[in-house]
């Protein structure tokens, strides 16, 4: 309160010295000479201790932010305003597994179940093909399965797992989605 009417109150000052003293002529030009020791720039080091001296702090708080401030900035004082935590409404429950989780995303404990099992995967293939860079196709066969042709196994490299497959990873994912099947019926005179 005071520091505003202090505020308010050079303001007004000021407003009436640009008013009236504007007319008055502005005072005399002096020149100021600071004497200085010439230092030479060649034979001067650069130091950056003599340049920041003891330090500068900028933009850095002097003082931790005590618990009651984070609590009203994070909820609001509840005599003025307050930010009530608000409840999720977009949660789901997972169809597989059962699992809570968010609308639009994947369910966590079902995805790491795929993690764990690509990981494996990429573990065996790497075991078996070593590191170098693979140019064939990678088949990977669990316990119980083999190739219908040789056909399929010419030019690639099969890898075989030592346990059943697990029941979500069934072997149609393991089909290419941009293979297109030469029996297909496409239509006609539809325009």
């Amino acid at each position: 309160m005071s520091r505003n009417l202090f505020l308010s109150i050079t303001n007004i000052v000021k407003y009436l010295e640009r008013m009236f003293l504007t007319n008055a002529a502005p005072p005399a030009p002096a020149l100021a000479y600071i004497v200085q020791p010439h230092s030479d720039p060649h034979n001067s080091s650069f130091s950056l201790r003599e340049l920041i001296g003891d330090g500068i702090l900028w933009a850095v708080p002097k003082h931790r932010r005590s618990v009651e401030k984070r609590l009203n900035r994070k909820f609001g004082h509840p005599d003025y305003v307050w930010k009530p935590l608000k409840e999720k409404r977009n949660l789901r429950s997972c169809l597989q597994c059962g699992n809570d989780h968010e609308m639009g995303v994947l369910c966590p404990h079902c995805y790491a179940k795929v993690r764990d099992e690509t990981q494996l995967m990429q573990d065996k293939i790497q075991a078996q093909l070593g590191l170098e860079p693979i140019e064939q196709e990678v088949i990977v066969l669990y316990e119980g399965e083999t190739t219908a042709t040789t056909e399929e196994q010419q030019g690639k490299r099969i890898v075989e797992m030592k346990k059943p497959r697990p029941m979500w990873f069934t072997k149609n994912l393991l089909q290419k989605s941009t293979q297109q099947s030469s029996n297909e019926i496409k239509p006609t005179n539809l325009g």
